[in-house]
């Protein structure tokens, strides 16, 4: 009997490429050679088949203690026998500085320890292809081990190759060393080569870290939100994933299983603006200049891009994955490609603002940027009070959702307020002028009198959590009663104990199931500008408990159980934490003046 699968997982990686360990450091996820790529580690999805995995087996298994090395992307995992014999396993993916360059390649490196007594151990290495086809082809060399028909990946290592072959099980005596990546020679000592780059790696990180601007309060928790961001971004092209999975369902059953391994602008521009918040502004540049390598070519933007634009996002069945515990199907890249989703536009325009008003930028936006935010907001004020699939994605409806009409408002207003930065007086009068029209006519329209409440759409009575937004957009003040009235009517029908849904109307899979994790911290950030400021703590405190134990979000909670469900690690989720933590933390200085008097 397979033992029941849980998103109890850490995530290593380095900008390139990311893999999924779990607590007894079994690597269950990892496309190769980059996030978007066929997953050679699949058996997070692969139901009751043990396929796709690497993981480390001792003999007379008791327990396992797994945390991450201290602000860092490394992972350590004790494996502890009932004889007291242990084994260390350490986990990362190479990231340094080398040569004034960032040396991220696709590999994944293992080392293993004797930590007391002789352990006995078991390596097994059982990569898959082609979405879930067992590799049969595997060629032994003299210190390494190729995997694949043709030939994927190359494992090199120092420990006897035979071993791993039969999958025998050995005396672990010394320290040995695992280099997964691209079928070439590596002609390095794999233990000298494996320690400095654990040691380059784990520096690089702390330095990372150390550069942060990060709240008082919740530090750990915001450092480890903030690490998963930075492993979400490919920096080659700077995309940013949604989450590193595909599939993984938003409740059991549901038939709700996406492919998020692509950049959604909308959930881009939340991840940037919160790591702009923490001071890491290189993502953000990053991510401009992959946006705007789209603009220059197409005026219409998709809600959703490869990481590497051109990428074809056809959706598709995996027929030999049958998905997360077995609830599928599993989805390979994603419809929602197709969709028609304005808010994208004001995505756009608002990730590109701190370019123009940042004074820590090197390359500050001028003209030529402009240009193609000007190209943005001509969207914006065309397709604002035109139907769309909305926030959540709608696969069988279109309505005027106060959201992305919102968003196009943002846009509008945004450019106008570049204009004015860049001393454009003629073009900041006429976006402003455009941004109020469509903005007097979202106030009227998509409040509903009956409800006392911004509703979902024009002419719609149902609530959408997304209207808590409506503040930090600029379209309301806080302090309007409006917005009170919205966040009381989203209290009655979205929001059961600590658990907030995205809404409560059926769509085009029934009944939602699953709270939306970021809609609580949503709804966090509305009742501190509402001045309750005590109940949000409250509230942050309680999702802070529903982390894994490596500190990691995914994108659901089941209410009943709170269980994660939804992809992993997700981008949407981990950007809340932040925001919500540099919202409600006290200050360095109201901590001091307390704990000192």
């Amino acid at each position: 009997m397979t033992a029941p699968q849980s998103l109890d997982l850490a995530v290593i990686g380095n900008g390139r490429t990311a893999a999924l360990i779990d607590r007894k450091a079994r690597i269950v996820w990892w496309c190769f050679p980059r996030f978007d790529s066929d997953p050679l580690f699949c058996r997070l999805i692969a139901g009751d088949e043990e396929k796709g995995f690497s993981d480390v087996v001792l003999e007379g298994f008791s327990h396992s203690q797994s945390h991450y090395e201290r602000n860092t992307a490394t992972v350590i995992t004790l494996l502890t026998a009932a004889d007291g014999s242990a084994v260390r396993i350490t986990d990362f993916a190479p990231r340094f500085r080398n040569f004034d360059r960032t040396l991220r390649p696709p590999q994944l490196m293992r080392r293993i320890d004797p930590v007391t007594g002789i352990p006995r151990i078991t390596i097994r290495v059982r990569p898959a292809q082609n979405y879930g086809k067992p590799m049969l082809r595997r060629v032994a060399g003299s210190n390494h081990i190729t995997y694949g028909e043709p030939a994927l990946i190359r494992l090199t290592t120092d420990a006897p190759l035979s071993y791993i072959e039969d999958e025998t099980i050995f005396a672990l005596t010394r320290s040995l060393n695992l280099i997964l990546g691209a079928d070439e020679p590596f002609a390095a000592d794999p233990a000298t080569t494996a320690r400095e780059f654990l040691d380059r790696t784990n520096d690089y990180w702390r330095e990372w870290v150390r550069r942060l601007s990060i709240p008082y309060e919740w530090q750990d928790a915001t450092i480890r939100a903030a690490i998963t961001l930075k492993l979400s971004n490919f920096e080659e092209t700077g995309g940013i994933v949604a989450a590193l999975t595909t599939s993984l369902p938003e409740a059991p059953h549901s038939g709700r299983t996406w492919d998020y391994r692509y950049c959604w602008l909308r959930d881009a521009y939340f991840v940037v603006r919160a790591l702009n918040r923490i001071g890491a502004t290189r993502t953000m540049e990053d991510f401009i200049a992959f946006v705007f390598s789209i603009v220059g070519e197409e005026d219409a933007l998709k809600p959703v891009y490869g990481i590497v634009p051109s990428r074809d996002l056809t959706e598709w069945i995996a027929p030999d994955l049958t998905g997360f515990e077995g609830h599928g199907p599993v989805r390979i890249g994603n419809a929602a490609v197709n969709q028609i989703q304005h808010d994208a536009y004001g995505s756009v325009i608002l990730s590109a603002v701190p370019m123009f008003f940042d004074r820590r930028l090197p390359n500050p936006g001028g003209a030529p940027l402009f240009r193609l935010v000007e190209k943005m907001a001509r969207q914006c004020a065309a397709l604002a009070l035109e139907p769309d699939a909305g926030i959540w994605e709608y696969r069988g409806r279109k309505r005027v959702h106060t959201h992305s009409a919102a968003m196009c408002w943002a846009g509008l207003s945004r450019a106008g307020a570049i204009a004015a930065r860049l001393g454009f007086s003629d073009r900041a009068q006429y976006w402003n002028g455009i941004a109020d029209k469509i903005g007097g006519v979202i106030l009227q329209r998509c409040w509903n009198e009956k409800r006392g409440a911004f509703t979902a759409a024009i002419d719609s009575d149902d609530m959408d959590a997304s209207a808590l937004l409506l503040p930090e957009l600029g379209l309301i003040d806080s302090t309007d009663p409006r917005f009170a009235s919205t966040v009381t009517a989203i209290e009655q029908d979205l929001v059961h104990g600590q658990h907030v849904l995205r809404y409560a109307a059926a769509d085009d899979f029934g009944l939602p199931e699953s709270e939306f994790l970021v809609c609580r911290f949503w709804l966090i950030d509305a009742l501190c500008l509402l001045g309750r400021n005590d109940e949000a703590r409250g509230r942050f405190k309680d999702a802070l408990a529903l982390r894994n134990h490596f500190g990691l979000f995914s994108e659901d909670i089941d209410p009943k159980t709170g269980a994660l469900w939804g992809n992993f690690p997700q981008t949407y989720s981990m950007a809340g934490l932040i925001l919500s933590a540099m919202r409600l933390s006290k200050s360095w200085e109201e901590r001091y003046w307390h704990a000192s008097s």
